[in-house]
């Protein structure tokens, strides 16, 4: 079985992904994310993925919660507005087709000692947020938002937090894990579904929520629609 390089632990097992690529698609996902496309996957909900190209850093928003609906609605909504676009060039039918396609928007961030993590710019930084995370408390909030792609329609905003405990990691632990690079990929500078999920103690709240989307919330978003 194969070890972890820097906890010495069994490496996590990688889950089936059922084969939803060949059914049509019934939502949209607006996200370069490839651990929320993989959520989607396993939970067998077939999608495309159209990223929006916004420009996150030039949202600035105090108040967490807020930041990420914020974000989650701008890139469903640049991504509604392109497909529409698309579909007006061209013509009815694929106009017909996308007017049936939710666009689901998301963003999330860790919020620690009051002070907001998203993705660290470099090795160095995320190297001292793990230092002071380690052994600590953070909540993760995920912004989400269910656009339809037809102008004028009213979108769904939510944002879902759940608590994470780290581990406590020692210097040589917290540097072999800066070293893989997963942390600079990654809101708070972890993936649960990766290498980092062996650096978390305890979750409380909804677990996929720290993977990147509320599976709970979309389905409840999902259900009426069929």
């Amino acid at each position: 079985m194969a070890q972890d390089r820097f906890l010495g632990c069994p490496a996590q097992p990688r889950l089936p992904v059922p084969p939803v690529r060949s059914l049509p698609a019934v939502l949209l996902l607006a996200s370069a994310s490839p651990a929320r496309r993989r959520l989607l996957e396993q939970a067998a909900i077939p999608h495309r993925v159209r990223v929006s190209g916004v420009d996150e850093d030039a949202i600035q928003e105090p108040d967490p919660i807020r930041l990420v609906q914020r974000l989650a609605h701008v890139k469903a909504a640049v991504v509604a507005d392109l497909e529409r676009q698309d579909a007006a060039s061209q013509g009815s039918g694929a106009a017909d087709t996308a007017a049936g396609m939710p666009v689901l928007g998301c963003d999330s961030v860790l919020v620690f000692e009051g002070e907001v993590f998203g993705k660290p710019h470099d090795p160095d930084e995320a190297m001292a947020r793990w230092r002071r995370m380690a052994g600590a408390w953070g909540e993760l909030h995920t912004g989400h938002c269910l656009m339809g792609p037809e102008a004028g329609q009213a979108p769904r905003l939510a944002t879902v937090s759940t608590r994470v405990q780290f581990s406590q990691l020692s210097p040589a632990q917290i540097a072999a894990y800066v070293a893989t690079g997963e942390p600079l990929h990654c809101a708070g500078g972890f993936a649960l579904e990766g290498i980092g999920g062996l650096t978390v103690e305890r979750i409380e709240g909804c677990f996929s929520n720290v993977i990147g989307l509320s599976l709970p919330l979309l389905r409840r978003w999902l259900q009426p629609l069929g």
